[in-house]
């Protein structure tokens, strides 16, 4: 694969919220194709051939005086995003049954052993969103079950439901580069059960799931609730994640209203990780 040079920019954003939420679907219409929140604001990536000087003459919010929003801006390459990424990362262990490292560390002795990189991807384990979906997906009983990851990043989330049993999985994501990511993760964990593709909630027609996992941010989720509920079976489940507490009630009310009730939520550094069930 040729190697390809990102323009990173590095927003501070006052408020968190709503201000990222807000900017992330902006930057998304503008072509930015990747993004990673932090406690100051977003890290927002654009493929260098795709990027222009006035970008961001079309993010609105950028002009709003109620937000307070600065940013930097540089170039990373592909290569350099991996060097980086691989003097950091550090090994992350799930309760006691799950461990997703990287291809350099050492195996581990535990039941469940995923092994990602990650590159231009989101979904390391790492942040929480990712790490208590990881942990509901431990405590569900996936044997025989049909799954959709969507907003699948690394496909870390598909391939831990293969790994306990889940026979059908669609992996989902909109990113070019987390679609190519989650090909080769799924091939590397021998995940031959997982089918990944490139696109959105748009792809589900007709499909049916036992189980729907989606840690996505709260905007897109609001939107897609009633196409998950569609796609899910009788008796189905439903994950979410990539929202904050105080943002439940809103969550849930949308999944009122197709039929979806509230079942119980992980809570870790103000992020949630909440399970509705039919």
């Amino acid at each position: 694969m040729p190697n390809i040079t990102y323009i990173e920019y590095n927003f501070k954003v006052n408020p968190l919220q709503p201000t990222s939420d807000i900017l992330i679907a902006e930057l998304g219409e503008a072509g930015f194709e990747s993004f990673v929140e932090n406690e100051d604001g977003v890290l927002a990536y654009i493929q260098k051939n795709d990027w222009s000087e006035n970008i961001l003459e079309s993010i609105d919010i950028l002009e709003n005086e109620i937000f307070k929003i600065s940013f930097q801006i540089k170039e990373i390459e592909q290569e350099n995003w991996n060097a980086t990424w691989e003097s950091s990362f550090n090994a992350i262990q799930v309760d006691d049954a799950c461990v997703v490292r990287a291809p350099f560390h050492e195996k581990p002795n535990v039941e469940f052993d995923i092994v990602i990189e990650p590159k231009m991807s989101f979904g390391t384990g790492h942040h929480e969103t990712t790490h208590m979906m990881l942990q509901h997906i431990l405590d569900h009983d996936f044997k025989g079950k049909s799954v959709l990851d969507m907003g699948s990043g690394t496909g870390v989330l598909g391939i831990l439901t293969a790994l306990k049993g889940a026979e059908n999985i669609d992996a989902i994501d909109i990113d070019h580069w987390c679609y190519l990511n989650a090909r080769e993760n799924v091939i590397r964990n021998n995940c031959e059960q997982i089918n990944v593709f490139e696109g959105d909630s748009s792809l589900l027609v007709d499909q049916k799931y036992d189980v729907v996992i989606a840690n996505i941010n709260r905007n897109i989720l609001l939107s897609d609730i009633p196409k998950y509920a569609k796609s899910l079976n009788a008796n189905g489940i439903l994950f979410l994640s990539g929202f904050y507490e105080e943002d439940i009630p809103m969550i849930s009310s949308k999944c009122n209203e197709v039929a979806l009730k509230f079942e119980k939520n992980l809570q870790k550094n103000n992020w949630v990780a909440v399970k509705y069930v039919f």
